[in-house]
């Protein structure tokens, strides 16, 4: 199972994976009843399916991730509705459904919430000319941030403890625990919707937690696919992501 570490107590497992870049070469020659035709010519079918936004044939390829991630990070992942979300959740969030992928998560209902809280290595302020992003804050007391977070982890676990021990429900006690707490969920995914995902959170003006998460779900995308990853960087990837970038830059430079 390979495993990433993300953020302080998070991380990203592959669980399973299937199809690949000859998945997605045969979805797309089945229409005319043929399947490989060599190296060169099927990395060039995954270029122009992309180019042309020809996309079906990537939903034949599937990623089963398990997630460790805050509450805050899972619920912008959640919103990539090219899927469908099963949630007990930590938080009390219920259901939804669309199509493409699925998500469970781990439920405050049945389980109780461990003493697990994100805190930021260095605290930001927000851009004074774009609201979606942030950046830098040397002038910030940082030591005085985390202090207040981390009392704020202490005593609000201090208090769903106390509730359960008085007999309060799991389902009510975990109402006073922040958005900080990490969840853990399951995700699949097929890589039409991975490199959605990628796109939009990978770029510079998603938050930078969830950047994060996404760099290493597309590291984990270009081990296993790595015809479609060369043509993602190609033709579709328009965003602005330091490690990214430099990759697309490699790939544009080698023979």
């Amino acid at each position: 199972m390979n495993e990433d570490k993300v953020l302080d107590h998070g991380f990203i497992r592959l669980v399973e994976f299937m199809g690949g870049d000859m998945g997605v070469v045969c979805a797309a020659r089945v229409s005319y009843g043929s399947g490989s035709k060599g190296e060169e010519k099927d990395k060039k079918l995954i270029s122009y399916l992309l180019k042309h936004q020809h996309l079906t044939p990537f939903e034949h390829a599937v990623f089963k991730f398990h997630v460790s991630c805050p509450i805050f990070v899972a619920r912008q992942w959640f919103r990539h509705r090219i899927g469908s979300y099963e949630m007990g959740g930590f938080d009390g969030s219920g259901l939804f459904e669309s199509s493409g992928s699925a998500i469970n998560e781990i439920s405050g209902r049945y389980t109780e919430v461990p003493d697990e809280f994100y805190v930021p290595h260095q605290w930001r302020a927000p851009d004074p000319k774009n609201r979606q992003v942030s950046q830098a804050a040397p002038e910030l007391d940082h030591e005085r941030c985390t202090a207040l977070v981390e009392k704020l982890h202490q005593q609000s676990y201090a208090i769903y403890r106390e509730l359960l021990s008085l007999g309060v429900t799991r389902e009510i006690a975990r109402m006073v625990l922040p958005l900080s707490l990490y969840t853990q969920f399951y995700w699949t995914v097929n890589a039409r919707s991975l490199m959605n995902f990628i796109s939009l959170r990978a770029d510079a003006s998603a938050q930078w937690e969830i950047q994060r998460y996404a760099e290493v779900v597309a590291d984990m995308f270009a081990q296993q696919m790595p015809w479609t990853w060369e043509a993602f960087l190609s033709c579709a990837w328009k965003g602005i992501n330091a490690k990214i970038n430099a990759e697309r830059e490699r790939c544009a430079s080698s023979p």
